[in-house]
C-alpha cells in the first residue's frame, strides 16, 4: 500500500492537539504499523535553548517530535484474553481499566498476577499465524513477542529485523501460562489447569495476509491470551505540549516537519544568524526509523554546513551511516561533532530495556564506521543502571569495546528518572528486577537524580577505566551558558571568590561536540540529556 494513499485528514488542525500548527496531513502505513505521522509545515526549525539550561549549546533542530524507534506488538481482535476473574474477553473488546492477567518476576520466579489495561488501540497491517503443537493458533503482527523458555522473543525474523531482537524458530518451546504459579487468582488457576501438560512447542509461523490488529498497554507490560504470555508496548513519555494522552503517544504520534531543510536553509542565511553551534538529537532522535522514509537529515546537514554553522548529532540510530558522506562534506567547512548513545552490551537486557533500538553490536559498528570516515565520534555510556550495568566488570568490558571501535572519547552518566520516565521505568523494574525496587527508592528518594554519593562513586570508578582505555579526552563540559557578570558571580561562588572557571568533572566525550570556543560553564547535572 502506497504511503501517499494513507491520508487520514487534511483540515489544517488536529482534534485534541490545538498546539499542532501547520498540519498538512496525518498518515498511517503498514510500514510503520500502529504509528500516525502528523506531517506539518513549520514556520521555524531553529530552536533557542533556554538560558538556564545545562546544555553547552544555544540552538537545536528537531525535525521530528516523538520517536518511531518503538516496537509494536499486536493480535487480532477475536483473540481471547484471560481476565483476572478467570473469564475471557476478545482483544477487540478490551477497555481501559479492565483487569486481566499478566506476570511479574520475583526472586527469579515468574508468576501470574492481576494487571490493568492502561491503553487500547488498533491498526491495519500484515500478520502471521503462530501454530503450536497442542493445536493452539494465534494471528499476530510479525514483530509480536511471546514468552519462551529463554525469555521474550519476536515471532518472526522479519519482525525482529530493525528492532535488534531475537526470534523463534520451529521447535522452540513457548511458556504456557498453566506452568506459572498464580497465588490469589483461584478462578484463573482453575481455567489454566485444563491445559496442564499441553505441548507448547512452536510448529510454524506462517504469513496470514492482512488484518486489523489490536494492542494494549498494561501495568505489567504483558498479558495472557490463548494460554500464552504476550508482550505489549510500554507507555512512555508523552507529547504534553500537544495535549496527547499519557499512554504511548510519544511512540505512536510522531510529528514530522516536512519542510525542515528548506526552512532551516532560509534561517541560517539570515544576516542576523550568528552561526552558533546547533545540536541535534538531544530531544528526539533525528535518525529514528521514520528518517529512512522522510530523509530530512541530508538537507539539514547541507544547510548548516554551507552556512558556516558548526553542528553536532547525537543518536542511537544506525541510519546515520547513510549520511556519512554529507557529514564528512560538512566537516570540511565547519566543526562537526558526532555522538552515539550506548548503555550496555548484554543483548538480553538490551531487548528488555531498549526494545526497538539498534543492538549494541550494531551501534558499535556505527562508531567504527564514523571513525573510519575520519570523523570524531564520542560515546555516551548512558544511562548507567544501578545494580544492573554499573559493575566495574560491565563498564570495563563496554569501554574496551568502545575504544576498539575507534571512539575519540566517552562519558558515563547515571540514570535520570524524570516524571513520565520514572513511572515507565519503575513498572519495568517491578516486572523484571523487583529485588532492586527498594534500592532504587533509596537512590532516587530526592527526585529525578540519583544520590550524590552514588554519582561520586561512579565518577571515581569510571575515571580509572576511561584512562585505561584512552577515552578520557574531552574539551567540553556538561554545563550551561553563562555570560558577563552572572558568569563571574557563579565562578566566584563556586570557587571561593577566586574568579576561576567553575569545575565540572563530567565532560562531554571528545568528538561528540564540534571544537568551537566554549563559554563559561556552571556546575550542573549532566543527566539532563533528554535522549539518554
Amino acid at each position: 500500500m502506497r504511503w501517499s494513499g494513507q491520508q487520514l485528514d487534511d483540515d489544517g488542525a488536529l482534534p485534541g492537539m490545538p498546539a499542532l500548527k501547520g498540519l498538512v496531513r496525518s498518515v498511517q502505513t503498514p510500514e510503520f504499523a500502529g504509528i500516525t505521522f502528523h506531517e506539518v509545515r513549520a514556520r521555524s526549525v531553529l530552536n533557542r535553548v533556554p538560558g538556564g539550561s545545562p546544555m553547552p549549546f544555544g540552538w537545536t533542530v528537531n525535525p521530528y517530535r516523538g520517536c518511531s524507534h518503538a516496537c509494536t506488538y499486536c493480535v487480532t481482535g477475536d483473540t481471547p484474553v484471560l481476565r483476572a476473574d478467570g473469564g475471557s474477553v476478545p482483544m477487540a473488546d478490551l477497555r481501559v481499566g479492565d483487569a486481566v492477567v499478566g506476570t511479574v518476576t520475583e526472586g527469579g520466579v515468574r508468576r501470574l498476577v492481576r494487571t490493568h489495561v492502561l491503553a487500547h488501540w488498533s491498526s491495519r497491517r500484515a500478520v502471521v499465524r503462530v501454530r503450536v503443537a497442542d493445536g493452539t493458533a494465534v494471528v499476530v503482527g510479525a514483530d509480536h513477542r511471546l514468552l519462551g523458555r529463554t525469555g521474550w522473543r519476536h515471532v518472526s525474523r522479519a519482525g525482529a529485523d530493525g528492532h535488534g531482537g531475537t526470534w523463534f524458530v520451529p521447535g522452540d518451546a513457548l511458556v504456557g501460562a498453566e506452568t506459572l504459579p498464580a497465588p490469589g487468582l483461584a478462578g484463573v488457576r482453575d481455567v489454566l489447569d485444563e491445559s496442564r501438560g499441553a505441548d507448547r512447542t512452536l510448529l510454524a509461523v506462517e504469513p496470514a495476509g492482512e488484518d486489523t490488529v489490536y494492542d494494549v498497554t498494561t501495568t505489567t507490560g504483558d498479558y495472557v491470551a490463548v494460554g500464552l504470555v504476550h508482550h505489549n508496548c510500554f507507555a512512555r513519555n508523552t507529547h504534553t505540549y500537544l495535549d496527547l494522552d499519557a499512554g504511548d503517544d510519544f511512540d505512536r504520534q510522531v510529528v514530522v516537519k516536512l519542510n525542515a531543510p528548506e526552512v532551516l536553509a532560509r534561517e541560517v542565511r539570515s544576516p542576523r544568524w550568528s552561526r552558533e553551534h546547533v545540536a541535534m538529537g538531544t530531544n528526539t532522535d533525528p535518525y529514528q526509523r521514520a528518517e529512512g522514509r522522510y530523509r530530512l537529515m541530508p538537507g539539514i546537514i547541507r544547510a548548516l554546513g554551507s552556512s558556516g554553522t558548526p553542528l553536532s548529532i547525537l543518536t542511537k540510530g544506525t541510519l546515520l551511516a547513510r549520511d556519512l558522506p554529507e557529514i564528512v562534506a560538512a566537516g570540511r567547512d565547519v566543526p562537526v561533532g558526532v555522538g552515539v548513545s550506548l548503555a550496555l552490551l548484554d543483548p538480553e537486557l538490551h531487548r528488555s530495556v531498549e526494545p526497538g533500538t539498534p543492538t549494541p553490536r550494531a551501534r558499535l559498528d556505527l562508531v567504527r564506521r564514523i571513525a573510519d570516515a575520519g570523523l570524531p565520534v564520542g560515546v555516551f555510556v548512558a544511562p548507567v543502571l544501578p545494580g544492573l550495568t554499573d559493575s566495574d566488570e560491565a563498564l570495563d568490558a563496554l569501554l574496551g569495546e568502545i575504544a576498539a571501535a575507534g571512539a575519540s572519547g566517552a562519558s558515563v552518566l547515571a540514570l535520570h528518572l524524570r516524571p513520565g520516565t520514572r513511572e515507565w521505568f519503575h513498572g519495568w523494574l517491578a516486572r523484571e528486577h523487583p529485588h532492586l525496587l527498594e534500592r532504587y527508592a533509596q537512590l532516587y528518594r530526592r527526585g529525578a537524580y540519583v544520590q550524590q554519593a552514588y554519582r561520586d562513586d561512579l565518577r571515581r570508578r569510571v575515571g580509572a577505566l576511561l584512562r585505561r582505555h584512552g577515552l578520557d579526552g574531552g574539551g567540553h563540559h556538561m554545563g550551561g551558558r553563562l555570560e558577563g557578570d552572572r558568569a563571574r558571580r557563579s565562578s566566584a561562588r563556586l570557587d571561593g571568590g577566586k574568579g576561576a572557571q567553575p569545575e565540572n568533572p563530567e565532560p562531554w566525550p571528545d568528538g561528540a561536540l564540534p571544537r568551537v570556543p566554549s563559554g563559561i560553564v556552571q556546575e550542573t547535572r549532566p543527566e539532563q540529556l533528554s535522549l539518554l
